[in-house]
């Protein structure tokens, strides 16, 4: 029950996060984190796979329902939440993921956290932003929107994870 908790009010706080501090920042056209994927991120080790999907999918309608977009954050939080088991495991050994817990730098590793988070961020906003240009003619400038979005993203759900997993991992 208290993960039920703890996991609404992560959802909860990614994304009231999401759409009233970094959709209303304008520093950039290249620069637009999202880090709602937060909340995939961090799921627990030990979350069943469909339920991945099931949190994907509310988080990915929420998120377009709030920020417009007509399924543009569906499309890219459902792979992230389908690819998240394949690449959470080609970065921790099976054994180790029966154990269970949340994906943190102190239980994964402070580099294979970083590593895990950078892939699914990337498999993330490449999708997203892909679809938002719609062309392959702006190749260059989803490269750089990727690469950008990716950067600040990653440090921002870094320190999200941080404190998440800082003020649960007890319990958890």
């Amino acid at each position: 029950m208290y993960r039920i908790v703890t996991y609404s009010l992560l959802f909860l706080v990614t994304v009231l996060l999401q759409v009233f501090l970094f959709d209303n920042l304008s520093i950039s056209i290249y620069l637009n984190p999202l880090i709602y994927v937060a909340f995939v991120v961090l799921l627990p080790v030990d979350t069943a796979p469909v339920a991945v999907l099931f949190a994907g999918l509310a988080m990915g309608v929420t998120m377009d329902f709030l920020m417009g977009t007509a399924g543009i954050n569906t499309v890219a939080t459902l792979l992230l939440a389908f690819l998240r088991p394949y690449i959470l495991g080609s970065f921790y050994s099976r054994d180790d993921l029966r154990d269970g817990g949340v994906p943190s730098p102190e239980r994964l590793g402070h580099h294979v956290f970083l590593n895990y988070l950078v892939v699914l961020v990337l498999v993330h906003h490449a999708v997203f932003f892909a679809m938002e240009a719609l062309s392959w003619s702006h190749m260059l400038r989803i490269i750089v929107r990727i690469i950008a979005s990716g950067s600040v993203t990653v440090a921002a759900v870094w320190l999200l994870g941080r404190i998440f997993t800082a003020k649960f991992v007890a319990r958890l």
